[in-house]
């Protein structure tokens, strides 16, 4: 029998983009084909690329070029390919340019380029997909595209509007997700709190059950699969302060990832930001409120045009009232088709540099004083790395990739995958140390357990 034809892949991006790889993945298994984890041994390359800011642009047409020189025959998916004069005009030799989340136009050139075989062993994919994140956590995308027209921001016109995937479907992929081995789920969108709304919240059935497309109800639904539910771009929506008591009763995690990205109502305002008007200390201090545990991340943009000084400083001052607890910040990036590049009064790049700068220096400390109260508790882990008796966790203030980590001593017997308590000895303004509060080789909570941060 021939040998399956193979095709090399590279992923690019934001988690959202990396669920779009894996569902390319999933079908290209489906259909007989074999992936390859080198260029020469593919006989072509899928690139997933990213075109949100310009360092992106750049590092996504630097893989197409690696990709094309090691392997030759190249095929463009992602956010860059929606800008397809660019890749064209960079890398005239790459077989097609698709846009994101463009699953049929990707298979599509595939078969052009590199026919299927004639007998896909299609009971060889298991039914939660081709994952690239490991076993015990998972991405979970509940929409794809964005109603909102944030004047930095070129996602809509990348990804389109919001198009939320039915709340059944989107559950029967927890489920499998969890009966394969996910311990944390971690739902992603751009607009995770707008979910269902272009479906007018209709109503869908899950084991048999009605289940309304609403966030509160989704997340509800998801914290009865006794695993960690962790919740990302989430905007400060009013209807969002259902979903804190959910955290306060351990249904699911006590984090939010919102993206607030200023403090002064005019800059909002500016930036056309949903929810520019609300008043975000006076919701965070409800949320402690409700659930003093919660972790809260947020990302702002330092620079934006017609900034100054004094509203620079408002931000400043926001964050050292909210105490935030782990954030991100950019520094304006003028990306091309954005409607914020017209505004008057752009900053030069060392002044919006110097400001992220400033903004990220305030931030550490206030980072090190909340993880230095932690120091004397003992908090569950979820363990992603061992080796040579040391091992590095999340605790559930800690989303993989962009938080903090637990760094263990002295456990020689941890997988990855596993659950552990951990004794926190030393924190520095990211990560904390610890050594194990309970001696054990592998945690086999039980659900209810396992719910609890």
């Amino acid at each position: 029998m021939a040998a399956a034809p193979k095709v090399g892949f590279i992923s690019l991006g934001c988690p959202k983009a990396l669920v779009d790889s894996e569902g390319i993945l999933t079908r290209l298994r489906a259909e007989g084909y074999a992936i390859s984890p080198s260029y020469d041994g593919a006989d072509l390359v899928v690139v997933n690329t990213c075109g949100f800011i310009e360092s992106a642009v750049q590092e996504s047409l630097g893989a197409i070029g690696e990709a094309l020189a090691e392997n030759g025959r190249v095929i463009v998916t992602g956010c860059l390919g929606a800008k397809g004069e660019v890749v064209r005009e960079t890398h005239p030799k790459v077989l097609a340019v698709t846009g994101p989340h463009a699953l049929e136009e990707v298979m599509t050139a595939v078969h052009e380029h590199l026919p299927k075989p004639h007998d896909p062993f299609t009971d060889l994919v298991p039914p939660q997909g081709i994952k690239l994140t490991p076993r015990h956590y998972a991405y979970l995308k509940i929409s794809e595209g964005c109603n909102h027209r944030c004047t930095f921001c070129i996602i809509p016109s990348l990804r389109g509007d919001l198009v939320s995937r039915p709340i059944g479907e989107v559950m029967r992929e927890a489920e499998n997700l969890v009966k394969a081995g996910a311990k944390e789920l971690l739902v992603i969108s751009q607009d995770t709190s707008a979910y269902g709304v272009d479906l007018k919240y209709r109503t869908d059935f899950w084991g048999g059950r009605p289940l309304k497309a609403r966030v509160g109800d989704l997340a509800a639904a998801l914290g009865e699969l006794g695993v960690w539910v962790r919740l990302h771009y989430v905007y400060p929506y009013p209807h969002v302060d259902e979903v804190i008591p959910l955290m306060a009763e351990g249904k699911v995690l006590p984090y939010i990832d919102v993206p607030f990205q200023h403090a002064s109502r005019r800059i909002l305002k500016l930036m056309k930001r949903p929810a520019s008007g609300e008043d975000n200390l006076g919701r965070i201090r409800a949320w402690r409120g409700i659930c003093p545990d919660i972790t809260i991340r947020s990302t702002f943009i330092a620079g934006f045009p017609g900034e100054t000084e004094d509203e620079f400083r408002e931000l400043l001052d926001f964050l050292e009232q909210a105490e935030l607890d782990r954030v991100g910040c950019f520094a304006y990036s003028p990306v091309q088709g954005a409607k914020a590049n017209e505004l008057p009064g752009a900053l030069s790049n060392e002044l919006r540099e110097e400001r992220r700068e400033r903004l990220m220096h305030l931030q550490e400390k206030i980072s090190a004083r909340r993880l230095k109260r932690k120091l004397g508790k003992t908090i569950k882990v979820l363990v992603d790395e061992a080796k040579a008796g040391r091992a590095v966790g999340r605790s559930a203030a800690d989303a993989p990739e962009i938080d903090g980590v637990v760094h263990i001593e002295d456990c020689p017997r941890l997988k990855p995958g596993d659950w552990t308590q951990v004794k926190v000895l030393r924190s520095d303004a990211h990560d904390l140390w610890g050594e194990l509060g309970i001696r054990q080789t592998r945690l086999r909570a039980s659900a209810a357990s396992e719910r609890q941060p």
